[in-house]
């Protein structure tokens, strides 16, 4: 892992000129946060390809909704607080009913927005997307994953949620790395616990995955990159190989990747799961890694978590 650290949203900000020069269908649908949204070389390099709506995320929803009926391929892009939540009925009626080919790309997910504040930390637009029908939930873990999987999107049939950081997270992949929507990624095997990670957490889950080896324990590292569809033989596989998971998550622990991975557990009828995230409250402004350390997002407490469970189970 690198110790260069760049946020997602550049990732994004920098892969979708490219898609829009290649492509142009690509659209991008603004709702007047284009600076913190990484948007603005977009708007000055393809401006035939650019729709400023103002702050109306709903609107956003449906002007991209119109233009995907016509053919193109919209990114609707503003702050996961607002794309998740303010849009939700309208991503549910206009894109996902239709089953249209919208694309919705936020900026300023889980903490990372820090001091920011509560209003503006989205820790719920997972959970709540992933239970839309014929949506596709997404999270990449550095820039470089954010850049291939912006693509993928871009080329998938059907609308799509990708999220990404305010702050600055680890490089952990290289331009070469490729990915598949829906497959998670293996970052290293192990036989004592399995660690399912994704966005900004992926990171701690190595660094946790480095401790608990000079302690003698051996982790599987997974990307689960793709929230929906989930990879389910990824985790049929740490079941039946490993049976003790933990996950890791910059969002609620409530219906996002923890509760995911535990339906496929409980289906299974074997394994245990403990689940690392915001611990169903509200954050409030404080820097980023405070936020993380008071819900127990932190090396420290995977690898108290994973010699409970090695012992246990």
């Amino acid at each position: 892992m690198s110790e260069n650290k760049k946020a997602t949203r550049d990732g994004f900000g920098d892969e979708i000129v490219e898609l829009g020069k290649k492509d142009s269908r690509i659209y991008v649908i603004d709702a007047d946060i284009g600076k913190s949204c990484k948007t603005g070389a977009f708007s000055k390099a393809l401006p035939q390809q650019y729709v400023n709506v103002g702050i109306a995320e709903q609107n956003a929803a449906g002007v991209a909704a119109g233009l995907a009926a016509c053919g193109k391929i919209p990114f609707v892009v503003t702050y996961a607080v607002f794309g998740s939540l303010r849009m939700c009925e309208m991503l549910r009626q206009e894109a996902c009913y239709t089953n249209l080919s919208v694309k919705l790309a936020c900026s300023h997910g889980g903490v990372t927005p820090a001091n920011d504040g509560a209003s503006h930390q989205c820790i719920e637009d997972m959970g709540v997307l992933r239970t839309l029908p014929n949506m596709t939930v997404i999270m990449p873990a550095d820039y470089y994953a954010t850049k291939k999987l912006v693509a993928a999107a871009a080329e998938k049939d059907g609308p799509c949620y990708l999220r990404f950081t305010r702050d600055k997270v680890p490089v952990i992949y290289d331009e070469n790395t490729e990915f598949v929507i829906g497959k998670a990624h293996q970052l290293q095997d192990g036989k004592d616990v399995a660690l399912i990670a994704n966005g900004d957490t992926v990171a701690i889950a190595l660094e946790a995955a480095k401790l608990l080896e000079e302690k003698g324990l051996s982790a599987r590292v997974l990307d689960m990159h793709t929230i929906k569809p989930l990879d389910v033989d990824a985790v049929k596989a740490c079941i039946s190989d490993i049976g003790r998971i933990i996950t890791l998550e910059d969002h609620n622990i409530i219906n996002g990747l923890g509760s995911a991975v535990s339906e496929v557990v409980a289906q299974e009828g074997r394994g245990v799961v403990r689940r690392v995230g915001i611990q169903d409250q509200f954050g409030m402004s404080a820097p980023y890694e405070r936020l993380l350390a008071m819900n127990g997002i932190t090396k420290e407490n995977v690898v108290a978590l994973a010699e409970e469970l090695v012992k246990k189970f």
